[in-house]
């Protein structure tokens, strides 16, 4: 059971009900997962899903491989939610569905790219050291460029964020849904 209940929305403050018409109205549709523990705070919850439109709809990074580093930051952070939320979009992006059940099982991917490769081992070893070294970061930025590495780690640093909302505050999938990531 999740330790936030859902906000009844007849109760939500003015801004509490500004940020989640702003949330409901724009690309995600709906107000879900972290987004709603968010909007107990909503001044927490505004700057944040403004920062997550950025980091998923507006980055240099192409669909792919945002839904490619989602993924791995899903899985280090063992969040079913962000996996069962995200597994469906890198599908769409035309990510394979090799590379996404290697991630999973935690198994060297078949990556098709270079480009693919980076981003993945860019934000593994970010998670695991804290930092990259010197010649990680050279090949992320020639194949991704400064935008697209500043952009990268931004969606690292959301989508941690994200993650943590999401084990701590026990946020599952809806009933019903298959769990993937055991």
């Amino acid at each position: 059971m999740p330790r936030v209940p859902d906000l009844d929305p007849g109760a939500m403050t003015d801004h509490q009900r500004k940020v989640h018409d702003m949330i409901a109205g724009g690309p995600r549709g709906q107000v879900r997962g972290p987004l709603a523990v968010w909007l107990n705070r909503p001044g927490l919850a505004e700057p944040a899903q403004a920062l997550g439109q950025y980091c998923r709809y507006d980055s240099s990074l192409s669909t792919r491989l945002s839904e490619l580093a989602i993924l791995v930051i899903a899985r280090h952070w063992n969040s079913e939610f962000e996996w069962w939320a995200h597994k469906t979009h890198a599908l769409k992006a035309g990510l394979p569905i090799e590379i996404i059940d290697a991630i999973r099982d935690r198994q060297p991917p078949p990556f098709t790219t270079d480009t693919e490769a980076v981003v993945v081992e860019f934000i593994s070893v970010l998670h695991a050291q804290r930092r990259v070294p010197d010649e990680l970061y050279a090949r992320a930025l020639a194949l991704l460029g400064q935008d697209g590495v500043i952009d990268l780690v931004g969606l690292a640093g959301y989508y941690t964020l994200i993650s943590m909302t999401i084990n701590v505050f026990d946020v599952q999938p809806p009933e019903g849904d298959p769990r993937e990531m055991g």
